[in-house]
């Protein structure tokens, strides 16, 4: 930052520079974009080509694979973002084009072309990279050193922050699940836009601030050595890290010549540069340096785990919402994208009251350190999964159940109460232990492993879904009649059938509904018997319903005469996915649970391993007074 930053006289409105308010609006509408486009997103993908308000039509764990990979990627651009601003444009610079560019990829969404669906969230991939690391240190710019006003500024930041994330779940849902998709986008993109506009007005109060930088610093004042410049060079030079990561990356190679599977053979290679720098940077350490670096890897260990289990928000709990909870309030259907602002909600109604528990909680000498804060934030958070088994078991009762909501809004309420504690302490945490000259690299590091949780969690909600058994449909019309009005049919509406799931032999299942054998409407082939088969014989259940779900295909209804003849359909077994989906759940619990509980276990060898390194506070006497950020992992620069 430019020291005469500082110097500058600046105009204030309420106690506190105006360019904080240009930031907070600016921040506020940023967030009101991303967490309305990411509260429809998933829903979206999965909505029917067919249905009254079409989406994409994908299978539920494609849709997941992708949210898994889009969150990551977002995260993880933060790492290259930060690094064009230190080097070469300033934070100032870089927040604009960021800003631009997530204008342009919220805008482009709301075209309904498959074309613009991809452009538009790697817009917003760049953009966010872009914007969300340097808007923040940004914001500490505004004040000089030893400003008392710096906590509160990072309070008042923080608040827009909540602001636009509760706002736009309500709004940027209700629009796109009861007027149209991309409707609702395009209205995540006029927010962008207003923050962008609002930015761009308010340069003036943003003078000295984030500006390009003169050179880039080689030696502290403290004289510590220059950071490594060629980093990757380095990993190859060094035997040991050159044969670790020249054999992670064989591996992501053979995932993508042998296997097939190129997403995550390339973010195996991208895995294996990681753990070459983690080597070589180990081997030019100290003694102490290495313990504390332990302490690090564990620290992102826990931020891997804990959004990788928190992150289902977006993904497998949203959808689940949807279709398994029972959201009617005083006869009204609460659309399933309005509960994404209940951890917004939340983080504005109890982010204080947490702080000033672990205030209290320090102040009777209790064991305060930020590792048992994460390992308590994890557990509590894992917690709320036990509230969503519940949930999937009432939805199991029989087809058409749902869950209670009051399940779901507990299950929110210890989310939001396990984020409060783990994650305002860890990127502080990281950056007291992190070795000086490597500070940022670790800041990238937490970036990374944050991205590779939002990845975990997409892979985990992908991993609830079974694969769909496709069958062809060959009933005619007046067999469906008597199970559905004929306007379904004629209107093309999606509709779906159940019964009881009997083999009769290697050969034959019948699904009976008051005597009538509905396999008979559809086209099991052997593959499809076989796989059925293969699934009931691993259930413990005794008495099965197999649920077939009939689906206009858009492309077959140009092609036939009948109405009929273009449906397409999908046979699941209800109680083995209720199953599926409830194990599901109660994994994410006794994992995190586990894994917290492990680490307190631990607590004090880990405490010894950190040499002090929380014991001496710098600053205020606030210590670790941190801002609270919606779903956020960036608790950036305090």
């Amino acid at each position: 930052m430019n020291e005469g930053a500082h110097k500058i006289e600046r105009k204030e409105l309420f106690g506190h520079p105006m360019g904080l308010y240009i930031l907070f609006f600016t921040e506020l509408w940023e967030r009101f974009s991303y967490y309305g486009m990411r509260a429809i997103l998933v829903l979206y993908i999965i909505s029917s080509v067919s249905d009254k308000n079409p989406g994409l039509g994908w299978e539920e764990s494609d849709a997941l694979a992708l949210y898994g990979w889009y969150t990551m990627l977002v995260y993880v651009m933060s790492i290259p973002g930060g690094i064009i601003a230190d080097k070469w444009l300033g934070q100032k610079k870089t927040v604009l084009y960021g800003g631009l560019l997530l204008c342009a990829g919220h805008g482009i969404l709301a075209v309904e072309q498959m074309w613009a669906f991809y452009t538009g969230l790697i817009l917003i991939v760049l953009g966010v990279g872009g914007l969300k690391p340097n808007i923040s240190t940004m914001v500490g710019g505004l004040y000089g050193p030893g400003d008392d006003r710096r906590d509160k500024g990072f309070t008042i930041f923080y608040i827009g922050i909540n602001i636009g994330a509760l706002a736009s779940s309500l709004l940027v849902g209700y629009i796109g699940e009861t007027i149209g998709w991309h409707y609702g986008f395009g209205l995540a993109g006029i927010g962008m836009a207003l923050g962008q506009i609002v930015y761009m007005a308010g340069q003036k109060y943003l003078e000295g601030i984030g500006e390009k930088p003169e050179s880039v610093i080689k030696t502290n004042e403290a004289g510590e050595e220059e950071m490594p410049s060629n980093m990757l060079k380095q990993i190859f030079e060094k035997p040991l890290s050159r044969y670790v990561t020249l054999a992670i990356i064989a591996l992501g190679v053979y995932l993508i010549a042998v296997e097939g599977i190129i997403g995550y053979g390339i973010l195996t290679i991208a895995l294996s540069f990681g753990i070459g720098v983690i080597m070589v940077i180990y081997q030019d350490i100290t003694q102490i340096e290495r313990d504390r670096m332990t302490v690090i890897l564990i620290s992102f260990l826990i931020v891997i785990v804990f959004w990788g289990a928190f992150e289902q928000a977006g993904g497998l709990m949203n959808i689940y919402t949807k279709q398994k909870i029972n959201r009617v309030v005083m006869g009204y259907e609460i659309p399933a994208s309005a509960f994404q602002a209940v951890n917004a909600a939340f983080i504005i109604l109890f982010g204080t009251a947490v702080a000033n528990f672990w205030v209290w909680w320090k102040h009777r000498g209790k064991e305060s350190s930020s590792i048992l804060k994460m390992s308590m934030g994890t557990i509590i958070m894992g917690i709320g999964f036990i509230f969503m088994a519940i949930a999937s078991q009432q939805a199991g009762t029989e087809v058409g159940a749902k869950g209670m909501l009051i399940f779901l809004i507990l299950a929110y309420l210890f989310h939001t109460l396990g984020e409060l504690s783990a994650s305002p302490v860890a990127l502080s945490f990281i950056t007291k232990l992190a070795p000086a000259k490597y500070v940022s690299i670790m800041m990238g590091f937490y970036f990374a492993a944050t991205g590779l949780g939002n990845k975990l969690a997409g892979a985990i909600g992908e991993s609830a879904q079974a694969e769909p058994i496709k069958v062809e449909v060959k009933a005619e019309k007046d067999q469906l009649t008597q199970f559905v009005a004929d306007t379904t049919i004629e209107n093309g509406h999606n509709f779906e059938l159940h019964g009881d799931l009997t083999i009769v032999n290697q050969n034959q299942i019948n699904v009976d509904k008051d005597g009538q054998n509905l396999s008979e409407f559809i086209v099991l082939n052997e593959e499809n018997i076989k796989t059925i088969r293969t699934r009931v014989n691993e259930s413990n259940e005794k008495d099965l319903t197999a649920v077939i779900k009939f689906e206009q295909d858009e492309e077959k209804k140009k092609e036939v005469d009948a109405p009929i003849q273009a449906y397409k359909a999908e046979v699941e077994i209800f109680e083995l996915e209720n199953d599926r989906e409830f194990s599901t759940f109660m994994l994410i619990f006794a994992f995190t649970a586990g894994f917290g509980i492990l680490l307190i276990m631990f607590l004090k060898k880990l405490k010894k391993l950190t040499h002090g390194a929380e014991d001496t506070r710098k600053g205020s006497a606030h210590e670790e007074q941190e801002g609270f950020e919606v779903a956020d992992k960036e608790d950036d620069d305090k």
